[in-house]
């Protein structure tokens, strides 16, 4: 069975509202033969990530970069999960990948840096964005989640068997 892994950063209710519909898409009833798996980013572990098929993250824009929790779960699992560093130290180019993920990202008033800062990680990673990044600002309302609930279901129904 093929494995969906969701690791987020969920502080509020706004943005586990959002969480929330992502979990639900991905485990919509049209959704077969995959086992969907949800972690806190403070929990998930290297492990988590090589068990997965694919992957839906989620986190909060803060001051112009992701969260530190889903920062933290980078630095917990780069290397162990297929991560590129160049000479410097600094992440490579991983030459895309099979594996593939999602984004979504909540800000009051900007989720640029948020977005930019996940992405140039992923980049170094063996995973292949096989969606639009959901990214949305201030209030969630009905528009909103049903787009987190079409992210998650997307995600979950490339994974399908």
């Amino acid at each position: 069975m093929a494995r969906l892994l969701i690791v987020h950063h969920s502080p509020t209710e706004l943005v586990q509202s959002l969480t929330d519909a992502v979990v639900a898409g991905a485990n919509d009833d049209e959704v077969v033969g995959v086992d969907v798996v949800v972690k806190q980013a403070l929990e998930a572990d290297a492990d988590d990530v090589l068990a997965a098929d694919g992957y839906l993250l989620g986190t909060t824009a803060n001051f112009g970069y992701m969260s530190g929790a889903l920062k933290h779960f980078f630095d917990t699992i780069f290397l162990h999960a297929g991560g590129a560093l160049s000479e410097d130290g600094s992440a490579a180019a991983g030459g895309g990948g099979k594996k593939p993920f999602g984004l979504w990202v909540h800000g009051r008033y900007d989720t640029t840096g948020a977005v930019r800062s996940v992405l140039a990680i992923v980049g170094a990673l063996p995973w292949n964005q096989a969606a639009e990044t959901l990214e949305v600002l201030g209030d969630v309302g009905e528009e909103e989640r049903a787009a987190a609930y079409e992210l998650g279901g997307t995600l979950a129904a490339l994974l399908m068997e």
